[in-house]
């Protein structure tokens, strides 16, 4: 990181990790900025629309070059940081693994392109992470991200004592004020004439953020602009009137390590930053954090969307140390998301009942927040009420949709809070938010619900029992979203023969799912009267045109003769089958393909012999398994038959399992993956 800081110039850097088996991306390292800043991106979907997980679902670099670019392809983003700055974003992979990426930021200062120096340095960076996680994931130890965001502090300068107090001397003898801020907004020092202009003596100052000790630097231009140089890395000013009414210049000059502040009188008292009539306004982070947190929750689609991005924005961004989500249902509260406390503390808090006497039940029954500044006030109202570890301030807020209370949302804080009236009305804000959005989500999980039960409900409850022979299946629904898909698979045991059987409807809808209804009962039914492959196809064929349901299919229908170590395969335009031998190397099957199914009724379906020996497993799967955006699926193919020749085989439910689990960390998934592993036996066992 600190190379790559260094080699390209950027002003800003954040490292991202995708932990194994996860589709969470988390922020494990950040320099050149503050975690108050940096806290709406310290977790992200790799679905989600982020420069971070755009670069790596499409395996490239992404290149931002102006604010107008920012906010036309991630307008969240824009709304969040409307400043000017570029941005680069680049994945961290290695074959088809994605271990996560990194994103730079340089101001608009910096050439409209990265030079070839600097995306070499990018690709190199890239590549030596890569590698490392590769290795340690290889050795059993891979590399997690910690629970809070590292900070890489910039380089020391080494400093002369004589210089330093040169420096101080010249400091206090200016007669206008100057202080230094750090990347967290902390004033870390000011002169004499600088603390004499702010009112303040400098010790009430030091190692506080001005704006919330000095109520007259409330406004939100005063911590907006601050944010405006740490991300830009470029001067930008204010006007401050301390009372009575003395108009303040604040200049502010950044680099990678802080901020050098210019304070002197001013006339402009035009462009003052007048504190509002509350005396008490709510900071530009906290507006920020509310604008980013609104448009999470308007992409967040289903419950557990809510859930996480409620959990992993609220806690970093408003300050809280913890958090309790909870809906009511049936008379009861029920618990479905927290952060900072334990399961152990929470668990009897889990299902109470309406009518219990809690500040939760409370905010419930009124509809309205419930606040306590300190532990002896919330004690004074309810003496039996647990309290986690040292929190010392809570606010109780119910969820309100539709005039309906849905559930609450309990916050809780290490220190006393005052929690002003701007506060309270930002929280009740935030309370209203989630509860429209879990209403919702709510609906969505019902609906989603019903269309998974229609698509498993279409699928094989369980395979035959094949004398001689071992099978695993899987069928993995798509990542996101309301679609149907159209997968299926199926083993047919019958007298005549085995037969194994793989297809893929083309949709995304009921109508695919109810189209590959019919498929599968019609590949069910010639199955089992000992149609040949080839001419399984031609008749499932000639019916799907006779529909005429405007979807086409692709299928490979596999008849295994266990006797002579054999199977005839054929395939109308689906994957090809992966071949494992006994002795480990794999192979890619590719048959003579015949058109999918439903175009052409006379279309013709040739019929190819395999050796398929005890030991061997034929890997038969859907697109979903090798599809992803912007690569060739050839090379993605060959790449998960190399992963199979390096893999444990034991159980085949077990290699069904860490298949689907490689297919995810290479990439997200937006298809259905149906997955169907055959192995036959050495003779008698």
């Amino acid at each position: 990181m600190a190379d790559v800081m260094r080699e390209t110039g950027a002003s800003i850097g954040l490292f991202y990790l995708l932990p194994p088996g996860e589709r969470l991306l988390r922020l494990a390292l950040m320099c050149g900025v503050s975690r108050e800043i940096a806290a709406p991106w310290t977790r992200a979907c790799v679905d989600s629309s982020t420069p971070v997980a755009d670069a790596m679902r499409h395996g490239h670099l992404v290149w931002l070059d102006s604010q107008e670019e920012v906010a036309r392809r991630y307008p969240q983003l824009g709304l969040v940081l409307p400043y000017d700055f570029m941005l680069a974003a680049a994945p961290f992979t290695s074959g088809t693994l994605v271990w996560g990426g990194i994103v730079l930021l340089w101001p608009v200062s910096h050439p409209p392109r990265l030079t070839p120096r600097q995306r070499e340095a990018v690709t190199t960076c890239c590549e030596r992470v890569a590698d490392l996680l590769e290795r340690a994931a290889d050795d059993g130890s891979p590399l997690l991200p910690p629970e809070e965001p590292w900070s890489l502090p910039p380089p020391l300068k080494e400093a002369d004592p004589d210089r330093v107090r040169a420096a101080l001397d010249f400091t206090e003898r200016l007669p206008v004020g100057c202080c230094t801020v750090d990347l967290d907004g902390r004033l870390t020092f000011i002169n004499s004439a600088g603390a004499e202009l702010m009112g303040a003596d400098a010790a009430s100052l030091t190692g506080n953020r001005p704006w919330e000790v000095l109520p007259w630097m409330h406004a939100p231009v005063c911590e907006d602009s601050y944010r405006a140089a740490v991300v830009t890395c470029r001067p930008t000013s204010f006007t401050a009137v301390r009372p009575p009414g003395t108009p303040l210049l604040f200049q502010l000059y950044p680099d990678d390590s802080g901020i050098s502040v210019h304070i002197t009188p001013s006339t402009q008292e035009t462009v003052a930053a007048r504190t509002p009539a509350s005396d008490e306004p709510v900071g530009a982070m906290a507006l920020y954090h509310l604008t980013h947190l609104a448009a999470a929750l308007a992409e967040a689609a289903s419950v557990h969307d809510v859930i996480e991005a409620v959990a992993d924005q609220i806690v970093p961004a408003f300050g809280p140390q913890g958090l309790v989500l909870m809906v009511a249902e049936e008379g009861r509260l029920h618990m479905i998301g927290h952060r900072g406390y334990s399961a152990e503390f929470l668990s009897p808090l889990d299902g109470m009942r309406l009518t219990t006497h809690t500040p939760t039940t409370q905010a419930l029954a009124t509809g309205d927040p419930v606040f306590f500044s300190t532990f002896a006030d919330f004690q004074r109202a309810y003496p039996e009420a647990p309290r986690y570890k040292d929190r010392s301030a809570w606010a109780f807020l119910p969820l309100t949709a539709s005039r309906r209370v849905i559930g609450s949302v309990a916050l809780s804080y290490d220190r006393p809070r005052t929690f002003v009236p701007a506060e309270r009305a930002l929280l009740t804000s935030l309370a209203g938010l989630i509860a429209q959005a879990l209403d919702r989500a709510r609906l969505y999980d019902a609906k989603h619900a019903l269309a998974h039960t229609l698509q498993t409900g279409l699928l094989p409850h369980a395979l035959p029992h094949v004398p001689g022979l071992d099978v695993g299946a899987r069928y993995q629904p798509a990542g996101h979203g309301m679609d149907i898909g159209g997968d299926f698979y199926d083993l047919i045991h019958a007298p005549l023969a085995t037969t194994a059987a793989i297809g893929d409807v083309q949709g995304h809808n009921t109508t695919a799912a109810a189209l590959m209804g019919q498929v599968r009962t019609a590949v069910h039914a010639h199955a089992a009267a000992g149609t040949p492959p080839g001419d399984l196809l031609t008749r499932t064929n000639r019916l799907l045109t006779d529909l005429d349901a405007g979807l086409f299919t692709s299928c490979l229908i596999a008849h295994l003769d266990l006797v002579h170590h054999c199977a005839h395969l054929a395939t109308a335009g689906h994957p090809p089958p992966l071949l494992r031998h006994p002795d480990g190397h794999t192979e890619v099957l590719r048959l003579p393909t015949g058109l999918l199914l439903g175009i052409d009724p006379d279309a013709d379906y040739p019929t190819t012999e395999i050796p398929l020996p005890p030991g061997a497993v034929l890997v038969l799967y859907t697109d979903g398994l090798v599809e992803i955006p912007g690569t060739d699926i050839d090379d993605t193919t060959n790449a998960l038959a190399q992963y199979l020749t390096h893999a444990r085989i034991q159980d085949l439910d077990d290699l069904a399992d860490d298949l689907i689990r490689h297919a995810e960390r290479s990439a997200p998934r937006r298809d259905d993956i149906a997955l169907l592993l055959i192995r036959p036996h050495p003779t008698g066992d």
